[in-house]
């Protein structure tokens, strides 16, 4: 089953990879794609809901970016670090589709082990992540949101997560 995940999770993100390399109407292909649009964003600061997370997104050249994400709760904590590739929509200004990569550390309670079966006797969860979504930036307000899918596998726990949702962000 464990090797079945990982199958699955590699072969999402070449997918991905590959149809970045094709030359479809879902994106632009011309030397502009390489460089941020005036009204991108350099960073933002917000919220992600599902699970319930601080976010912190930062343009570092072209279309990439690092994305942080922290998940606090009574039981413990996790942090992911995520590299972005974006790329502007076609005849959608300000959208962007978007994928990656990253990894994340959890340190969690006695009692998250005891509501999770599927994990080990372990209090640390150490992994790997993708991301796949949509991010849009309002054209007259500093903000944006973004919708994405983030699956995970964590090494050290032996599970898979299917997480992801909503962010909203303060830009600057």
């Amino acid at each position: 089953m464990r090797f079945r995940l990982i199958q699955v999770f590699i072969y999402t993100i070449l997918v991905a990879q590959f149809s970045f390399a094709q030359d479809t109407l879902l994106y632009k292909t011309d030397k502009a794609q390489n460089e941020l649009p005036s009204n991108r964003y350099k960073k933002a600061f917000g919220v992600k809901m599902y699970p319930g997370a601080l976010t912190y997104k930062k343009f570092n050249q072209n279309n990439t970016a690092i994305e942080g994400i922290g998940y606090f709760n009574l039981d413990g904590f996790s942090l992911t670090l995520l590299k972005e590739f974006h790329t502007p929509m076609v005849d959608v200004e300000n959208l962007s589709w978007y994928y990656g990569y990253g990894a994340h550390l959890g340190i969690w309670s006695d009692e998250w082990k005891k509501n999770n079966v599927k994990t080990n006797n372990s209090n640390i969860a150490v992994g790997f992540d993708g991301i796949i979504g949509l991010d849009y930036k309002f054209s007259n307000a500093p903000f944006n949101v973004s919708i994405d899918w983030q699956p995970s596998f964590s090494i050290i726990q032996s599970y898979f997560n299917n997480q992801g949702g909503i962010g909203v962000r303060y830009t600057f």
